[in-house]
């Protein structure tokens, strides 16, 4: 009973863990839904705004939660966009500063340059114009690091737009051709060439060069045509600029030209739905063109429905030009109390404003219709219009200066960076110079043991060639004592037995009584003859011992050496047996080299009271052993020496094998040993 009940609890365990499992699906999946549908309801014109708002909330809710990745950021930026769509400045602010933060913590060049932007929108559209500069000049710069064309001309247009609101006219003009230079033959960036066109028709048309405004406003439409890359809709491109056409022949008076032109725009789809601000801009420019034309039709009506829009929309800019045509057309209309209403309103407006050009419009408007107070009008309008000058001087300095301390700031960051990098070159050249000084001592050292190692060969060589010359004296030697046995043999011995074996033929002749007696006498002949050889055969034998015997007398002379130069009691011991004559000159020369070495590494390591040196005939093998009762030492932990490693060269160049032992406190064991091939080499001895 009590397993029938685990393993319902198991199975009821896994059920409940994959429905987790599911529902954790489920509702990831129902998130990335709900983000989708949130910010569509946001961007819906004709949703309240207080829903657009809670909407754009909720997505934001969804957005904060997740992992800080490309994605997030990019739903972040259409959070903040429609914030700005909304007029939600507070809320616009605060998530670009938050998109800033993220994109720096992740170091994303390109949405730090965008927050940037976003920021310089925020600021520009607070009137804060330095601020907006600043951050406008940031994000330039970044994007002209990282050679990013499209996003870099379109932050000199937002400088464009930035300093014609702040009047600065020619340094507009600058950054527009600035934005040109970059996107010149470009057709991905017509919606840039398109403000780029339009911005500069409105500069022409502030400075009364209405030919040239019209051109580049007539450029500006010519944009919308490239159906590559076409303008969106909802932007109301088109009726911008037949709003900016109009208003450029408002200005020339051409007021039937600049009426069509209004008309037009206002005849553009879903113009008040997606662009209620400009529908409020055309619609009273409208009434402002007719009112100048003397058509009345219409009128005060389409003037209070801009107004209306633009009070909604608390645009206080628009609002305040609003009444200023108000004012005027009433005062056209002899309806001075109104006309003074709606200029006092203005003026009141325009001077809780933060600009000053509304604040002297309205002051024109209403010096005009309340003439007894004109010339207080008048003195403030001109206290106005000098800050006005100044504040714009000033502004166009500021900008300049801005820019000027930024680059101060990034060559200050340059210089650093300079100093830095001349400081790595520096340390990077001690160091190289280290290196090669390390390998310059390394280098002499090996050239040292190469040069003693050559010393070394010089020396080899030059016992090799004594002991070629002695052999050369000896064979020598030997080949005088060979012609002079064989003389001896030749004129003596042959002679002698070729006469005493003609005398014994002779007795076979004779009587044998008297053959005896001189048989005895070639007896002895043959006996003394047989002497002669035996002593020749002596002093042959000497003549090989002798021989043989010479290089154990350097052995021995060596050995001397030592116990005369050395209180190290030396006991050699040198096998008879062994066949001096079948080992090679290179080899007795190696041998002795290393008996030689192997003794003065003795002398100055060992601190050795017995030193033995033994060598011993094995089969086919010579074996050296040189023993000590020195000091010893540990072959696995010390370095090898350059005597060692010369007597393990020799020893390979024996072509034999070369054996260590050595333990501390118990002196030191080195065997050498040599093959010899002694029945070929004997063969040819023989031969």
């Amino acid at each position: 009973m009590k397993n029938k009940f685990f393993i319902l609890m198991f199975l009821l365990a896994v059920f409940y863990g994959c429905t987790r499992k599911e529902q954790h699906g489920q509702n990831t999946k129902t998130a990335e839904d709900s983000l989708s549908i949130y910010l569509s309801l946001a961007n819906d014109v004709n949703m309240p705004l207080t829903f657009k708002q809670k909407y754009n909330q909720r997505a934001f809710k969804i957005v904060i939660n997740q992992e800080n990745d490309s994605l997030s950021k990019a739903n972040l930026f259409k959070i903040a966009n429609r914030y700005y769509n909304m007029n939600d400045w507070p809320a616009y602010f605060s998530t670009s500063k938050l998109i800033l933060e993220k994109s720096e913590e992740t170091k994303d060049s390109i949405n730090i340059a965008r927050a940037l932007t976003y920021l310089g929108d925020y600021y520009s559209v607070q009137l804060i114009s330095d601020s907006a500069f600043v951050f406008y000049f940031k994000s330039e710069k970044i994007y002209s690091r990282i050679n990013d064309p499209y996003n870099l001309a379109k932050t000199f247009l937002n400088k464009a737009n930035l300093q014609y609101n702040e009047s600065d006219l020619f340094g507009s003009e600058m950054s527009v051709f600035k934005a040109l230079q970059i996107i010149k033959g470009n057709d991905s960036a017509s919606d840039l060439l398109y403000e780029s066109y339009n911005l500069l028709g409105v500069l022409y048309n502030e400075r009364d060069e209405y030919d040239k405004a019209l051109e580049f406003h007539g450029k500006a439409l010519k944009c919308l045509e490239n159906k590559a890359i076409p303008v969106p809709s909802e932007f109301q491109s088109k009726a911008t600029s037949l709003n900016n056409i109009g208003y450029v022949y408002l200005g020339m008076k051409k007021f039937d030209e600049a009426k069509k032109y209004f008309e037009e725009g206002l005849k553009q789809e879903n113009l008040k739905a997606e662009k209620p601000s400009l529908y409020a801009m055309l619609l009273d420019n409208l009434a402002y063109s007719k009112y100048k034309m003397g058509d009345f039709k219409g009128l005060p009506d389409q003037f209070f429905q801009a107004l209306q829009v633009r009070d909604s929309l608390k645009l206080t800019s628009g609002i305040i030009l609003n009444k200023i045509h108000l004012s005027e057309y009433y005062a056209f209309r002899k309806d001075t109390f109104k006309a003074v209403q709606y200029s006092k309103q203005a003026l009141l407006l325009s001077r809780n404003h933060k600009r000053l050009t509304n604040t002297l419009e309205a002051l024109k408007q209403i010096a005009a219709v309340e003439p007894e107070n004109a010339s207080i009008y008048s003195e403030e309008y001109i206290h106005i219009n000098e800050r006005l000058q100044k504040a714009e001087r000033k502004m166009g300095e500021k900008f300049s200066r801005i820019e000027y301390e930024t680059n101060e700031i990034k060559s200050e960051n340059t210089s650093l960076a300079l100093q830095i990098r001349n400081l790595v070159y520096v340390f990077g050249f001690f160091t190289l110079l280290g290196l090669f000084l390390y390998v310059y001592k390394t280098q002499q050292a090996r050239n040292r043991e190469l040069l003693f190692k050559q010393q070394q060969q010089i020396a080899n060589e030059d016992i090799y060639n004594l002991m070629i010359s002695q052999q050369n004296e000896i064979e020598a030697i030997r080949i005088k004592e060979k012609k002079k046995v064989a003389q001896e043999l030749h004129d003596g011995v042959l002679g002698r037995m070729f006469g005493i074996r003609i005398s014994l033929d002779s007795l076979d002749k004779i009587d044998e009584t008297l053959a005896a007696p001189k048989r005895k006498k070639y007896l002895t002949e043959l006996k003394n003859i047989e002497q002669d050889i035996r002593e020749i055969s002596h002093d042959l034998s000497k003549e090989k011992a002798d021989l043989i015997n010479n290089f154990v007398a350097i052995l021995e002379k060596l050995m001397d050496d030592q116990v005369n130069t050395f209180s190290v009691k030396l006991i050699s011991n040198i096998d008879p047996h062994i066949k001096w004559e079948l080992v090679s000159n290179a080899v007795k020369i190696n041998l002795y080299r290393i008996v030689q070495e192997a003794l003065q590494n003795c002398n100055k390591y060992a601190n050795a009271n017995t030193v033995k040196v033994e060598f011993k005939s094995e089969i086919n093998h010579l074996v050296l052993t040189i023993a000590d009762d020195g000091i010893g030492f540990n072959t696995k932990t010390t370095k090898r020496g350059i005597g060692l490693q010369n007597i393990a060269y020799r020893t390979a160049e024996c072509k034999g094998t070369f054996t260590l032992k050595s333990v501390k406190g118990e002196g030191t064991i080195l065997t050498i040993k040599v093959p010899i091939d002694q029945k070929i080499n004997l063969q040819n001895h023989d031969t």
